[in-house]
């Protein structure tokens, strides 16, 4: 493999981590959060990043909250969530993209 064929395997295999997360942190919103009166599920930012399954499944958390915002499928006030600083914060799920039935 050429370098660039390898940074184009590293760049799909990235991209494929991020797509199972931005499902995964869906599952887990709903796993650990509460439904609002508005019918979406929200959990608190400091709440989900302590969860016990999210310290251990995604690499960098932050990271796949911020891939998940900008494909539309969940929301928080901000740009980014800093632990400590935003443990208020609530991330609500607002487009879920789960398979039927999850």
């Amino acid at each position: 493999q050429t370098h660039s064929q390898r940074g184009v395997k590293m760049a799909s295999d990235h991209q494929a981590t991020v797509e199972r997360e931005v499902l995964e942190i869906q599952r887990d919103i709903k796993r650990i959060g509460q439904v609002g009166e508005d019918g979406k599920h929200s959990v608190k930012f400091g709440v989900l990043f302590e969860d016990e399954k999210v310290e251990q499944y995604y690499e960098a958390i932050v990271g796949t909250l911020k891939a998940a915002k900008k494909r539309g499928y969940i929301d928080f006030k901000g740009q980014m969530l800093l632990k400590g600083a935003h443990d208020d914060v609530d991330v609500i799920l607002v487009n879920e993209t789960l398979p039927e039935g999850e």
